[in-house]
């Protein structure tokens, strides 16, 4: 049985962070993390004890913020709280990324600035352990005082209220689950409530898995570009590590070594004689756009490091005098670092499409049968499967619209700047999804122009890629719907099998 992950605060990655959103993997509280979050939580009940007005503890939210609570109701605020913040609507997340959120929660947490009680951190990791997932909307989230509207239907299943969400995707009744466990919902403390909401959980949550999937499918998009290479016998000069090393950039130079690797040994590349003019810069500048796909996500992953472990409450404790109220809550640079991964990684589909483009158009494919079709005119071979990919990049198009453009102010004004990063990311989601059945696209139409090259073969990378295609895919020698071999294929980039298998031949 694998060792189940510390809880601290300090020290989670995005291998770690994966391994439970994903994996399953059984999480505890590091018992480093106990002395803090008992200090903080004896901070909150010395707050209260001395009637202070503290933000969140003794006073309301947001554009009610000046209004000063009666010790008495600190308890009932919370409560009233959540239940009001609940307002979310739309289709259940993911579980992947509602696991996440609970993570991230008791990490953020576990760190002891927020003044909660330990039990309420181990109750969130109890639900990890028990694989409970709440019932958590898509919409409601600006992004700005925390995810608030997620991240409270997160919450209230904490108090036996709300839903649970089943594997098969059913709604289960908070209360029902608690009876049926043998576990008492909990009673909430003093700031427990506004601790529970005030927090990044969801973009973050969002971020770590468009990261680790935007990596995977970089890898993909690698892979059927040396495919479409081969298929088009590109002139593998473009690929010269001493361009990177004049253009000083290190990911112009990484792409440029994988795309050598994937196509050595090739037959089909053209190595000097006859001039046939430049290639397309969909196959002269492979490394030069995708080098730009990688620093996007070398950026995203730096935002991501740094909010993995952070505290995002409001407010912050300190000492026992000093209740630091401010805006780490805010969600503007994960929104940027979001926005700006939708558009690096836009560029995959929308490069891959003008490959599929030419790979099936007789005046470009360089020699191949118009469509790859077998029976050209009689067949119409993979013409729709370029429109498919058209279709899907056009809505990408729309998709890498920045959502941190667009602030609206809420709370009567108080909350004047948000950064909208929960639909930035609910957007990027949508568009890696897109990007796989592209990416896919490419792989089956390529791996086909590649068969009809043969017995002159490609370099060891697309051969095997070729290879790991007909594994899910037969050759097309008459028509059929191409719908369900994408899904397939989709499907083996979404859990990287396909790529796996091509690393195990050849590292890249």
């Amino acid at each position: 049985m694998t060792e189940r992950l510390p809880v601290d605060g300090r020290s989670l990655t995005l291998e770690q962070f994966l391994a439970v959103a994903r994996a399953g993997r059984r999480v505890e509280l590091a018992g480093s993390a106990i002395p803090g979050i008992q200090a903080s939580r004896r901070a909150v009940d010395q707050v209260v004890q001395a009637g202070r007005p503290v933000y969140g503890v003794t006073t309301g939210f947001g554009g009610l913020s000046h209004q000063v609570i009666p010790t008495t109701e600190a308890i009932a605020l919370q409560f009233s709280l959540l239940r009001s913040h609940a307002s979310g609507t739309g289709p259940a997340l993911p579980a992947d990324v509602v696991r996440g959120m609970l993570l991230l929660r008791a990490n953020a947490l576990s760190r002891g600035h927020s003044g909660v009680r330990q039990e309420l951190v181990e109750r969130l990791i109890e639900f990890l352990n028990r694989d409970l997932v709440p019932f958590v909307p898509e919409q409601g989230s600006v992004g700005a005082s925390g995810d608030l509207a997620p991240l409270a239907h997160l919450a209230l299943t904490l108090l036996g209220e709300g839903e649970f969400v089943t594997a098969e995707g059913q709604r289960i009744a908070s209360a029902e689950v608690h009876r049926n466990l043998g576990l008492k919902p909990l009673d909430l403390a003093e700031k427990e409530g506004v601790a529970l909401i005030n927090g990044t959980s969801l973009m973050t949550s969002y971020l770590a898995l468009s990261v680790a999937d935007g990596r995977e499918l970089l890898a993909a998009a690698e892979v059927a570009a040396a495919l479409s290479f081969d298929a088009l016998r590109g002139d593998p000069t473009s690929l010269d590590d001493r361009l990177g090393a004049l253009r000083n950039l290190p990911e112009q130079r990484g792409v440029a070594e994988s795309m050598r690797r994937l196509l050595h040994g090739s037959q089909l590349v053209r190595a000097g004689g006859e001039w046939h003019g430049q290639d397309p810069y969909t196959l002269r500048c492979i490394p030069q756009v995708l080098a730009a796909t990688r620093q996007g996500l070398d950026y995203a992953e730096r935002v991501l490091t740094a909010e993995l472990n952070a505290v995002s409450d409001n407010p912050v404790i300190f000492t026992p005098d000093e209740f630091v109220s401010g805006g780490n809550f805010h969600g503007q640079t994960l929104a940027l670092a979001l926005d700006t991964l939708a558009l690096a990684l836009h560029y995959l589909g929308a490069f891959a499409e003008r490959r599929i483009a030419r790979l099936v158009n007789p005046a470009l494919n360089r020699g191949l049968p118009a469509f790859l079709a077998p029976a050209p005119g009689q067949s119409s071979g993979f013409m729709i499967p370029q429109y498919l990919a058209a279709a899907l990049v056009n809505e990408n198009q729309t998709l890498v619209h920045p959502a941190s453009a667009g602030s609206l102010p809420t709370s009567a004004d108080h909350e004047d700047f948000v950064s909208m990063g929960a639909w930035a990311g609910a957007k990027l989601r949508r568009l890696l999804v897109n990007l796989q059945r592209i990416v896919a696209v490419e792989w089956i139409v390529a791996g086909q122009a590649l068969e009809l090259r043969h017995p002159l073969s490609g370099g060891v990378g697309s051969e095997a890629a070729w290879k790991v295609l007909r594994e899910r895919v037969p050759t097309w020698s008459e028509d059929r719907s191409p719908a369900a071999d994408i899904e397939r294929v989709a499907a083996g980039l979404a859990d990287s099998s396909l790529v796996r298998q091509v690393r195990s031949v050849v590292p890249f």
